[in-house]
């Protein structure tokens, strides 16, 4: 491993770049990963990391950021406090540690998860405004089992590292792709249902459908949540097989909406095996 002083250059500035320029994160399939979990669980998952930055100085490094400048085999590039301090996110302090990491980006045309023993489940959040919901609902997919999350729309990029940091490393877990609409997700559907796996599309609109734990969820699913509106768009309500709602005194978000589904969905797959 190779460890050097720097100072800001070329490659610094590209860095900065990816902190809030998805067009440039798009461009290099590139993104930058904060947090000593997101870190650790990128490691885990055997993701491509193209560079870790550290800061030089004191404070020391800690105990965790050393181990993994010695041991991951990633090389390493040092920059002093107030160069490293460029690479923070939004109101947070200097990091010790960012990853510079390669985008991976699966095509939905070739996502063709579970088999007919095994029905899996896909999330489908609508057009998601923030970066962070989108990393709290893609961390309750990996929490649940989910085989996949698919973002329609020009939503939020999976990639902010708004959305890496609030995925808890979850982003680095489950396979997450992209979809123009409610049209490439019928095409999933109908190509999962032609590998023999019995698939539904299962929209969650708190103004209607079945309350979801009287729903049965024994067959493979794809979910569909929006954003922050208790009403799925009307493109959705037509294309989805059921709908069903959360029985509650108020309104859920995305990510809470998510979660609570699929537990109910993990429920049921655990009582019948």
């Amino acid at each position: 491993m190779t460890r050097r002083a720097n100072t800001r250059n070329a490659s610094v500035q590209e860095w900065q770049a990816y902190l809030n320029n998805r067009a440039r994160r798009l461009r290099d399939n590139r993104f930058l990963v904060h947090g000593m979990r997101p870190i650790a669980r990128a490691l885990e998952c055997r993701w491509p990391l193209e560079t870790l930055v550290y800061r030089l100085g004191a404070p020391e490094p800690s105990e965790w950021a050393r181990h993994v400048l010695e041991s991951s085999g990633v090389p390493s590039v040092g920059l002093v406090p107030e160069v490293m301090a460029e690479l923070a996110e939004p109101s947070e302090p200097t990091p010790e540690l960012v990853a510079v990491a390669v985008s991976r980006r699966m095509e939905i045309d070739d996502f063709a998860p579970g088999t007919p023993e095994q029905p899996p489940t896909v999330v489908v959040i609508d057009r998601p405004s923030s970066p962070a919901r989108l990393g709290a609902l893609i961390r309750s997919a990996a929490a649940f089992g989910a085989s996949g999350v698919i973002v329609t729309g020009s939503g939020a990029d999976h990639y902010d590292p708004q959305s890496v940091r609030a995925s808890d490393g979850a982003l680095f877990a489950v396979p997450v792709l992209r979809a123009s609409g409610p049209a490439q997700v019928i095409a999933f559907r109908d190509r999962q249902r032609a590998r023999g796996i019995g698939t539904r599309i299962v929209g969650s609109d708190d103004h209607g459908g079945i309350a979801l734990d009287e729903f049965e969820f024994g067959a493979a699913t794809v979910l569909v949540i929006g954003d922050e509106s208790e009403m799925l768009a009307p493109a959705w309500q037509q294309v989805c097989d059921e709908l069903v709602c959360v029985p509650t005194d108020g309104s859920l978000g995305s990510p809470s909406a998510a979660a609570v589904a699929l537990y109910e969905i993990s429920r049921q797959r655990r009582a019948l095996r």
